[in-house]
């Protein structure tokens, strides 16, 4: 699994102003399934994501940090939820020497990646003929 910081933001029930964090995903050896925060997306064709959760169906959009601007939309509003281990790395990137504080705010995100629990699922639904 190849470990990476990514840019995700909740899409269903919002415009361009859902929950959004920046912290470290975890992809498969295929790279279909991302997993974040106990959850596990796979691609969206269509719709307002780029992924939707695997279990609730919910659209993501999930993308690389950009090195200017923000990664919300220009519409979009609310502060960035970073992964206190990510800030330097997200500094970096940036070229910042700090986080605006107006635009994110900083807290602990646990690595809780399902990968069991989303294969038997997965599994499960392809014995079934899903």
């Amino acid at each position: 699994m190849k470990r990476e910081l990514k840019y995700i933001e909740l899409k269903t029930g919002y415009s361009d102003d859902g929950p959004a964090w920046i912290g470290y995903v975890k992809t498969s050896a295929s790279g279909r399934t991302v997993y974040f925060n106990d959850r596990a997306f796979q691609p969206l064709r269509g719709g307002r994501g780029s992924y939707f959760d695997v279990e609730s169906g919910e659209e993501y959009w999930i993308s690389g940090i950009k090195k200017r601007g923000s990664n919300r939309h220009p519409s979009g509003r609310g502060k960035i939820v970073v992964d206190r281990r990510a800030v330097g790395e997200l500094l970096d990137k940036k070229g910042w020497s700090e986080l605006p504080s107006d635009l994110y705010e900083v807290a602990d995100i646990v690595d809780k990646f399902p990968v069991e629990r989303i294969s038997a699922l997965l599994n499960g639904r392809e014995n079934k003929g899903e």
